[in-house]
């Protein structure tokens, strides 16, 4: 009898060791989770409306939708505990997942536009303004060609 509670005791104390971990670790950093979560969705709802339109509700297509939120908060976390763990790698969860939600952000603002939210020209205007360096092009190069 006292072996088991000793294993029950053993198993409670390393289960709430780790749950108490990843609890600290995910309100330290709740508003990364939030904006990954939140630029997996966005996306997600303007697709799932493009979807209906084009070719009606794919349950599969709504499963990859699951499978990449997952995915992302797995990675995510497992940035943060790296970033946590080892000075200097505070930078590493920006540079990892940033690049990733401006993908999505641009992807939501597409199918916005393909379901009628966003007027195209709008949506062009806009893509253009993030596009405006590359018009720029140097003195030196202008000459170039």
């Amino acid at each position: 009898m006292f072996k088991f509670n000793m294993l029950i005791i053993s198993v409670t104390a390393l289960a709430t060791f780790f749950l108490s971990y990843f609890y600290d670790l995910t309100l330290n950093n709740i508003n990364q989770y939030l904006g990954l979560i939140a630029s997996i969705w966005i996306d997600a709802f303007f697709g799932i409306i493009a979807g209906i339109k084009r070719e009606g509700f794919k349950t599969r297509k709504f499963l990859l939708v699951l499978q990449r939120t997952i995915s992302w908060i797995i990675f995510l976390t497992v940035i943060l505990m790296i970033e946590k763990g080892f000075i200097g790698s505070e930078w590493l969860s920006e540079t990892i997942t940033i690049p990733f939600m401006v993908l999505q952000l641009v992807s939501a603002l597409k199918n916005a536009q393909v379901v009628g939210f966003i007027p195209s020209k709008e949506l062009e205007k806009l893509l253009n303004n993030i596009d405006r360096h590359k018009e720029i092009i140097p003195k030196e190069d202008k000459e170039n060609k």
